[in-house]
């Protein structure tokens, strides 16, 4: 019985397929090999109240982990506009727009920086970016997403703090960058630290 048909959350981990692969942002320049790994598919709440079924690539390493996560938010009702994996063209795209990918996989640098970000290893998801902002002085990313700086106005898809999202990504060792101080990355859950 799949989440579409009776509301049950299911999740799949296996190889990531070369068609999968090609529509990422893999390149042999990486720093982890696509042998390392893995193509998620699991069910999600969408904003419109019915059950889905996404995808994602993560690090081999965390994959079992993350689908229990999922799984977890799924049955909290955790509600996810989208869960597709990052294309190619989507890292270097203006940060004006109002996508709201569920993604981990993004072979890129850390912001603002030279060095490959959480996110290049498949250890890193950015959960509903729009509706949680990463803000650094003035600088709001999406530019878009302004309005959800207020964080008292509880709307679908915010992460706060102790709610189920950042208890669940805790639960298997996995920090909130909505904790930092400068930047603040609400969006962001890493098994690294960064």
């Amino acid at each position: 019985c799949s989440a579409r048909c009776c509301g049950r959350y299911a999740a799949t981990i296996r190889p990531v397929p070369a068609d999968v692969l090609a529509r990422s942002t893999w390149q042999s320049t990486c720093p982890v090999p696509a042998s390392d790994l893995r193509y998620l598919t699991m069910s999600f709440w969408g904003f419109d109240g019915r059950a889905h079924t996404g995808e994602m690539l993560v690090n081999a390493s965390v994959a079992e982990a993350v689908t229990r996560v999922f799984g977890e938010l799924f049955g909290a009702r955790f509600p996810i506009e989208e869960m597709h994996i990052t294309g190619p063209a989507e890292p270097g795209a203006a940060p004006t727009g109002d996508g709201n990918n569920t993604s981990a996989f993004a072979c890129r640098p850390a912001r603002g920086q030279t060095r490959w970000s959480a996110h290049a290893y498949g250890l890193a998801i950015d959960l509903d970016p729009f509706c949680n902002p990463y803000t650094k002085g003035d600088l709001v990313l999406p530019e878009l997403a302004s309005a959800y700086l207020d964080r008292s106005w509880l709307r679908p898809g915010m992460v706060l703090a102790g709610d189920a999202t950042v208890r669940a990504f805790a639960a298997i060792g996995w920090r909130w960058g909505g904790a930092w101080h400068e930047p603040v990355d609400r969006m962001h859950f890493t098994a690294t630290g960064d």
